[in-house]
């Protein structure tokens, strides 16, 4: 028999660490491999964690609700079988005499080796905000910087230079704007929610935790809002002939397809054939230059009780009204039954936000990080307007676009919202194919 470990898995590109949500194992459970051993959350995806090996759970390291780095160990197994990665190393062991200065230095030397490999979104980071790496000490696995620790960094506004001092830790505090000065770092450790003040409760007041989940969403909305100058416009959209169409062959689409056929579909068919006609709101800052996109992928905000989630339409500008339809449906399930998988959240370049769903008629949305825009598509109502010098009731609806000012300005985007109108407004049985 032989002890094995099992450890933080990367659960997609430029993840770095993960929560334990929950634990679907005990100590002594017997677990063959590939069965589900624990859920993660990231701040990009739920997912459950499969078992390397077949074997007992010996020892669980990682509580619930625990942040690890990629490749913390997070459980162990008691194995059958031999030449396992932990038999060699005990086999090694004893044929390793070392003194005890040079196993005191050992450690240091993986400490050094790992602090100075950087991921690309800690590399991004520092290059944005001029952030020294030599003088940041990481809180990851063999004392790797995360990017969690620049983000503390950035948010306390103690950030070191070159030629500066060394920073002690990654601590949290308020972040000053560019026409602000900066505050004065304070000694003590900040809280881990820089926005959460001592709040008094009383008699009567609710406590309610925060889950992994909400800790995650406000993590990725306070990155967005902190580094993304957000502007905003808004268009309103006469989609009365669209609602025509789609009312007059609803009931036979569900009855053909066995799902519906959403008004949503036909808004990012809309704003998935303009993005084609300006690549530019399909960008992404990086720095010393912006990235325009090649693909159309469509993140769609879904939304559950507590929580909100960015799945993706991939090459939504080739997918027709009924395959955009058939994808909203099925992300849509998988996010409400916990099933989403890292890569249906990946890729996304544009994010469309059915804010409408609710009653919403007129909102500002938090830019979906590191993309340049977000649109709403608020709730259709109708509402007397004037056509042709007449007054009329019509179906209307708002259309609003947050915005990236480092990548977009508003004339490009004035430009795009015209060209969504003009499409919506032009929906019709002849020229609006469904399939």
């Amino acid at each position: 028999m032989a002890i094995e470990q099992l450890t933080m898995p990367q659960l997609g590109e430029s993840v770095t660490e993960g929560t334990i949500s929950k634990w679907l194992v005990s100590v002594g459970d017997k677990v063959n491999k590939y069965d589900p051993i624990a859920e993660v959350m990231t701040d990009k995806v739920n997912a459950e964690i499969p078992s390397s090996f077949t074997g007992v759970i010996k020892e669980i390291i990682a509580k619930e609700g625990e942040t690890l780095p990629v490749g913390a160990v997070i459980c162990t197994m008691e194995v059958e079988g031999e030449g396992t990665a932990a038999e060699t190393k005990q086999e090694e062991a004893p044929k390793a005499e070392e003194t005890k200065e040079e196993a005191a230095q050992a450690p240091k030397k993986a400490d050094r080796a790992n602090k100075g490999r950087y991921s690309p979104a800690v590399l991004r980071l520092a290059q944005e905000h001029n952030i020294d790496l030599e003088q940041v000490q990481g809180t990851g696995l063999g004392g790797r910087i995360t990017r969690k620790d620049l983000l503390k960094l950035i948010e306390s506004g103690n950030i070191p230079k070159a030629g500066g001092q060394p920073a002690a830790s990654a601590q949290p505090a308020p972040q000053p704007t560019p026409a602000q000065e900066a505050p004065k770092a304070e000694p003590a450790a900040a809280p881990k929610q820089p926005t959460a003040p001592n709040v008094p409760v009383q008699a009567g007041d609710i406590e309610i935790p925060v889950t992994p989940v909400r800790k995650a969403i406000a993590a990725n909305m306070l990155r967005s809002k902190h580094e993304a100058p957000h502007a905003w416009t808004m268009v309103e959209v006469d989609v009365t002939n669209l609602v025509a169409y789609r009312d007059s062959i609803k009931d036979e689409f569900k009855k053909r397809e066995g799902f519906n056929l959403t008004y949503f579909a036909f808004f990012v068919k809309a704003v998935a054939q303009a993005l084609k006609e300006f690549p530019q709101l399909n960008s992404m800052w990086a720095g010393d230059k912006i990235v325009q996109k090649k693909d159309i992928n469509i993140s769609i905000a879904v939304a559950t009780d507590d929580a909100l989630f960015v799945p993706v339409i991939k090459h939504a500008d080739e997918k027709s009204i009924k395959g955009i339809a058939r994808e909203i449906a099925e992300l849509a399930a998988k996010v409400r039954a916990g099933k989403l998988r890292p890569e249906d959240m990946q890729g996304g370049t544009f994010t469309v936000n059915n804010t409408g769903s609710f009653g919403s008629v007129q909102s500002m949305g938090i830019i979906n990080y590191p993309q340049a825009a977000i649109l709403q598509v608020e709730s259709i109502v109708k509402r007397p307007v004037v056509k042709d010098g007449m007054i009329a009731i019509r179906d209307m609806v708002n259309l609003c676009l947050s915005l990236d000012h480092r990548v977009l300005d508003g004339l490009i985007c004035g430009r795009f919202l015209a060209r969504v109108k003009e499409i919506l407004e032009n929906v019709s049985k002849d020229n609006t194919p469904i399939y």
